[in-house]
Parts: C-alpha cells; sequence; structure tokens
C-alpha cells in the first residue's frame, strides 16, 4: 500500500501572514513540520503543496519535496487532491497540517493503520482524543466528535456533543466520556479526489467544518482514539507560547 502525506502551505493567512516561514529556533515552521513526518514509518513520500514560490524555493532549500498548486483552491483538502492526482499509484492520501510543528509521527502512522486490509470500506480516517477539562468541554474553538460502535464518526460539531439531559454542565464529564476531534486525515485517494469536487453543504456552511461535507456525502470516516495532543501554530501569540516546548529543542 503506497502512502503519501502532503502538507498544504499557504503565506497568506489573515491572522499570521508568512506563518509557514516564521523561525522557530533556528528552523523554519514548515520545515520543522516536514521532518517530522519524515519520520513516520508508514509514509513512501512527504510532499508540501503550495502556491506562494516563496514557500517553494525554502523548502527546495532545505531538500524537501515539493509542489506547486493552483491560488483557486478553496481548502487543504484541494490541495492535497490536486498533488495526489499525480500520484496515482498512491492508495492513501495523509492531509497534515502546515502549521503543527509539535505533530507525532506516531499519530501518522495511527491513522494510516485504520486502513488495513480488514478496513476496505473506510473512505477517510482521523483521530480524536477524549477530552478532561470543562473548559475545552464547552470551548466552541475545539471541535467534538460523536462516532457509532464502529467507530464511525456520526457528527463534529462546535457545541458540545452529546447534550447530557438534566444535568449541569460543570457534572458532564463525570457521566459521560466527550471527544476532541483532532485534525488531520487521511483518505483514500480515489476518495480524496471525489471529495474535492463536492460542492459546500449546509451543514458545513452552518458550523464551518468541511469534515460535515464528507460526512453529509455519504462517506465514511473512520475515527482512532489517541492520547497524544496536538499544538497549532495559528497567531504570533501562540508561537511565543509554544515556542518554549521542549519538542522543538
Amino acid at each position: 500500500m503506497k502512502v503519501l502525506g502532503v502538507i498544504p502551505a499557504r503565506y497568506e493567512s489573515t491572522r499570521f501572514p508568512g506563518k509557514p516561514l516564521v523561525d522557530i529556533k533556528g528552523k523554519s515552521m514548515i520545515a520543522r513540520v516536514y521532518e517530522r513526518c519524515c519520520k513516520a514509518k508508514t509514509l513512501d513520500q512527504v510532499i508540501v503543496a503550495t502556491d506562494d514560490r516563496r514557500i517553494y524555493d525554502h523548502v527546495a532549500s532545505f531538500g524537501g519535496k515539493v509542489m506547486m498548486t493552483s491560488e483557486s483552491h478553496r481548502s487543504g483538502t484541494d490541495r492535497c487532491a490536486e498533488v495526489a492526482a499525480e500520484h496515482q499509484e498512491v492508495e492513501i492520501v495523509v492531509n497534515i497540517q502546515g502549521d503543527e510543528p509539535f505533530i507525532d509521527p506516531n499519530q501518522i502512522d495511527q491513522l494510516v493503520e485504520l486502513f488495513d486490509e480488514e478496513s476496505s470500506k473506510v473512505d477517510i480516517a482521523t483521530l480524536a482524543k477524549k477530552i478532561d477539562s470543562e473548559k475545552a468541554l464547552l470551548d466552541p474553538n475545539i471541535v467534538k466528535v460523536v462516532f457509532n460502535a464502529r467507530a464511525e464518526a456520526l457528527y463534529f460539531s462546535r457545541s458540545t456533543i452529546p447534550f447530557v439531559r438534566n444535568l449541569a454542565s460543570g457534572q458532564w464529564l463525570r457521566h459521560h466520556d466527550f471527544y476532541k476531534h483532532i485534525g488531520i486525515y487521511a483518505f483514500k485517494n480515489a476518495v480524496l479526489q471525489k471529495c474535492a469536487q463536492l460542492p459546500q453543504g449546509r451543514l458545513e456552511i452552518m458550523e464551518s467544518l468541511e469534515q460535515l461535507r464528507w460526512l453529509e456525502a455519504g462517506y465514511n470516516i473512520s475515527v482512532g482514539l489517541t492520547e497524544l495532543e496536538t499544538m497549532g501554530i495559528d497567531t504570533p501569540e501562540d508561537l511565543e507560547k509554544f515556542e518554549t516546548k521542549n519538542e522543538l529543542l
């Protein structure tokens, strides 16, 4: 099974322009993400997908594989699909966030392993982590996921799901397990190409969550549980907060 890791990287960002090229203790963010992805045992190849010549030249300068993609893509998923379309031999494509220099290669491997021979019905795979604080449980910026007995996603929401009736929210964690969605995805290549052609769905528009488009279209999303945390850098303030982490030394 051939597996391709794709890291979408845009220069333009409302909250943090030039984010992929920002220096973190002597290395750019995109270089750190790339290096971590290359440590994943299941990836046969890693490619940065960008629409910016500055990012392209920088990745090439440290020996990374990179591909220029269209400026018109709506999302990183679409950018991944363009790269994957050039690699028809690839069966599984992993979409890796370009702003997570802390990503653990083991999470990538766990995601790919959800596509074993007995899981031929899996179209898309993602990860989730058990929520352990009320603050996270009620935070609309933290996406929650519920899934069935076969670990297939039923719904993703910025709201707390499920709602526990007849209990105050402060007691919910004592009576039920809740799960935070970890925003990394793996697709069958053929499924990814179809997903890139889908129009926005009504649920996606309401929640501003792209994965709801795929669920609404009828695709299966398998959910693997992880105890590993992820920490994305969306703003300069996030960088200041995280750059002292040991993972970046």
